[in-house]
């Protein structure tokens, strides 16, 4: 029954209700609350649009009675005040949310706090469902700095793992190695004769990967391979890397691991009149800032929001998975381990150069 107000139910709105307004069927709005593959985006987008316009809640109880599912997924990271991090909930919580998904956040103790990342998974697994007192559909595990993910317990619902690292476990994750060697051959192919490198912590594993490719990258090429100055991910340890880094006579080139320390490290040399990058050449990693300094800086892409949606759509495939006994309607598996590794391209802008004339 409308309310005089454009036909906006006076009682609470229904599933029929939101399919009258979509111009779609019941069984489509169904379809979009759980996730389904089976609708097509601009469908989705429709119900979802007559949803917010109805008010529509669904009734996550009932829906968990008759579909087993309760249209939540979790989702528990180590660190949410770290930009990689941040951008990746982010780009979850929205990819879920356009499958209809609702997302619960937890934390697990960083790796300072001394525990193992079975332990510390547990920990946050349990304070995710005791906060909200809901369960949830699957969980997406911020794994990057889990070293051993062989040893997460065991959840009674699918799992995939944000993480450039192959392992047990699906998982989805940023090109690393290809794209810090794209940066660092594209430093040797302007005339640098070296490349020296501002490296993350070495409690971080993705920073462990980014070093790794660098100097291997350099090795290959048969480059000296300089001393790397140690970060912390902050822009702070960029700007203090610079005495360092100038220590050395040779010094044309830098590779920092993320863009804010390759902020910090610009703002360094351009207090000490030096020019980048006719002076010295920069680049970073992520593309989180790079359009925003000056000059505007040479960087690896991390494409978060792709990451992102490969990860929604992995744990949903485990989830549909589970749902039909682990087989699609061909009979095929639907449920085995992936590893996705998501392109990191270089984004050449004018941070990087020549090297200066002898």
């Amino acid at each position: 029954m409308a309310d005089g107000r454009g036909g906006v139910p006076s009682r609470g709105a229904s599933q029929r209700d939101v399919a009258a307004v979509a111009g779609v069927s019941p069984q489509t709005v169904s379809r979009v609350l759980n996730g389904s593959e089976r609708v097509l985006p601009a469908t989705r987008e429709k119900v979802l649009r007559a949803m917010e316009a109805l008010g529509y809640v669904p009734n996550g109880a009932a829906r968990a009675l008759r579909y087993g599912r309760h249209g939540c997924l979790g989702l528990i990271s180590t660190d949410f005040s770290r930009t990689g991090e941040a951008r990746t909930v982010q780009a979850v919580v929205d990819a879920a949310a356009e499958r209809g998904f609702d997302t619960v956040l937890g934390q697990i103790g960083r790796p300072l706090d001394g525990m193992g990342s079975s332990e510390a998974f547990e920990i946050g697994y349990r304070s995710l469902l005791a906060r909200t007192g809901l369960m949830v559909d699957g969980f997406v595990v911020q794994g990057i700095e889990l070293g051993h993910p062989e040893s997460l317990p065991a959840v009674p619902v699918p799992l995939v793992l944000a993480s450039s690292r192959p392992g047990p476990l699906t998982s989805v994750g940023c090109g690393q190695v290809e794209g810090v060697r794209r940066a660092v051959e594209h430093l040797l192919e302007l005339g640098h004769r070296t490349v020296h490198c501002v490296a993350g912590p070495e409690s971080s594993l993705q920073a462990a990967d980014r070093l790794c490719s660098w100097y291997q990258t350099l090795v290959d090429h048969g480059a000296r391979v300089p001393e790397p100055v140690p970060g912390d991910w902050g822009s702070e340890s960029g700007y203090r890397a610079a005495d360092r880094l100038l220590a050395d006579p040779e010094l044309t080139a830098v590779f920092c691991v993320n863009d804010e320390m390759a902020a910090g490290l610009m703002s360094a040399l351009h207090e000490r009149g030096l020019r980048i990058p006719e002076d010295v050449s920069v680049v970073g990693f992520d593309d989180v800032m790079a359009e925003r300094l000056w000059p505007r800086l040479t960087t690896v892409r991390q494409d978060f929001a792709e990451i992102g949606r490969r990860l929604i759509d992995e744990l949903l495939r485990l989830i549909h998975g589970a749902d039909s006994g682990g087989q699609d309607a061909s009979g095929s598996s639907v449920a085995e381990t992936t590893h996705l590794l998501v392109d990191s391209p270089l984004i050449i802008r004018d941070s990087s150069g020549p090297p200066p004339h002898d």
